[in-house]
């Protein structure tokens, strides 16, 4: 399972998206530095709650749906154990699993 601050971060770069804006282009409409933003994607910082509100407010929320992870949980879980086993294949393995998730997602 993933820690809180991973899912969190997971939780607000969603919502960045959702909302098509950069890390760049949030930085300046909730007045942090960039790498803050960064950071907290990549779950590395935790915010202050003066943050949050701003973060909520951009995303047009309530604080609380900023914690709203639990369809994340099974994302992650599944991430680290595609990793996991792709670190345990074989090149040739490698190849042949970059080709079959090459096609679907393209």
């Amino acid at each position: 399972m993933a820690s809180g601050n991973k899912l969190f971060g997971k939780r607000i770069k969603e919502l960045r998206e959702k909302k098509h804006y950069t890390q760049e282009q949030l930085s300046e409409i909730v007045d942090l530095d960039y790498q803050t933003i960064s950071r907290i994607e990549t779950g590395s910082y935790f915010t202050s709650y003066e943050n949050l509100e701003k973060l909520a407010k951009a995303f047009h929320v309530e604080i609380k749906d900023l914690f709203d992870t639990k369809h994340l949980e099974e994302t992650i879980d599944l991430e680290k154990e595609i990793t996991k086993m792709f670190k345990q294949a074989s090149e040739e393995e490698k190849k042949i699993i970059y080709k079959i998730v090459s096609a679907i997602i393209k």
